[in-house]
């Protein structure tokens, strides 16, 4: 059949609607199929492969009910219209949770016909170019996952081989000095390996392996280790780093690396938009039986028409200074990290007034510790 043709089934036990509906539509841009109970047309829906469906509620046999929900079970995109004489409210509600579309009572005009059958084949064509979309980020997703491996991780590996080669070749030949030096490149090359492993396990959708090292984790802990590791491109913009942490605050059950890591892309994203002399806040605090913690800048903002997909796959805000855009994954990434844990991350931000970033996490345990509040303010000088 030709591609530019849609397909419609309609499914009803009055012959004299299958043959009006086949007359309004007879002449345009459609294949039409009919069929007279519930049982023949599914038959014709595995058959016929339609992009719409029209089904009567009240039929011998199997009900439109049954009929609505094993289509969508054979096929979720087609789109399926309920046409029926009895309508009601409650009818109405049921087939929309049956998966239906929309709602055409009888008798209705060839005009009313035509249009909600259009309306329904437009719904049909943005189903099957989302399902598209998706594919094609998968598809996206798992290239990435390949470069990553093939071009960082194997290059990397060698470097990390040759280091251990070295220090053997070295060993007591090196001053106190050199040695720190090589210990430092030795833990930098292992720190890079293990984010390109997690890159991989959350690029490839099996972020669900880090549940399997799960243990009670401090998110204190946690929180200090990542401003070391972000204080070097603070230092270089003058930006200050202030951690307000509630005392003894109670454990979650977790991965560190990869908590550290969604912290660390959350003040490496604070610094990286905030101005030069300004302050990122990071503050965790306990609220009934979840940790919040809470990154907060006075940086260029996010714009409101890119809020709602920041947390997408290689999205990058159309705020972001040309010389900082990166990836697109930094926050794609933190966000599986917290959903894997159990938690959630939220944002509020508006143009040149700054951004707050705020992640939710479950405790580990239900002893309730101190709750008073100590500042430390971390200052990325160095001077």
């Amino acid at each position: 059949m030709d591609q530019d043709r849609s397909k419609v089934l309609i499914i009803d036990d009055e012959e004299v609607v299958l043959d009006s509906c086949n007359q309004i539509l007879e002449g345009g841009p459609y294949d039409v199929a009919t069929a007279m109970d519930g049982t023949f047309g599914l038959e014709m829906v595995s058959e016929f492969q339609p992009d719409i469906v029209f089904v009567d509620l009240k039929m011998p046999g199997i009900s439109g009910f049954d009929v609505l929900e094993r289509v969508h079970e054979f096929d979720p995109t087609i789109v399926t219209i309920v046409i029926t004489g009895y309508a009601t409210v409650d009818s109405a509600v049921e087939a929309i949770k049956k998966g239906a579309y929309d709602f055409l009572p009888k008798p209705f005009t060839p005009d009313e016909f035509r249009v909600i059958t259009g309306r329904g084949l437009e719904r049909r064509r943005l189903v099957l170019e989302t399902s598209a979309l998706r594919r094609e980020r998968e598809m996206l997703r798992e290239h990435f996952a390949a470069i990553v491996s093939h071009e960082l991780k194997s290059p990397l590996g060698a470097v990390q081989q040759n280091l251990f080669a070295l220090e053997a070749e070295l060993a007591g030949k090196l001053s106190e000095a050199q040695a720190k030096k090589l210990e430092r490149m030795k833990s930098s090359i292992d720190n890079l390996l293990k984010l390109i492993h997690t890159w991989l396990r959350v690029i490839s959708q099996d972020i669900g392996q880090i549940q399997e090292s799960f243990k009670p984790t401090s998110i204190e802990h946690v929180i200090i280790e990542s401003i070391e590791s972000v204080e070097p491109h603070a230092t270089r913009k003058d930006i200050e780093l202030v951690p307000i942490i509630a005392r003894g605050l109670p454990e979650v059950n977790g991965d560190e690396t990869t908590l550290r890591e969604s912290i660390v892309n959350l003040l490496s994203n604070s610094v990286k938009y905030s101005r030069i002399s300004t302050q990122v806040r990071i503050k965790a605090e306990r609220e009934d039986q979840q940790i919040l913690i809470s990154v907060t800048d006075r940086g260029v903002g996010i714009a409101e028409e890119d809020l709602p997909f920041i947390f997408g796959d290689f999205y990058v805000g159309k705020s972001a200074p040309p010389s900082e855009r990166g990836s697109g994954l930094g926050l794609a990434i933190t966000r599986r990290i917290i959903e894997a844990h159990g938690g959630s991350i939220s944002v509020e931000s508006a143009l040149d007034k700054g951004s707050t970033f705020v992640i939710r996490l479950p405790i580990a345990e239900s002893k309730t510790k101190g709750d008073s509040m100590i500042e430390t303010s971390v200052v990325a000088n160095s001077n």
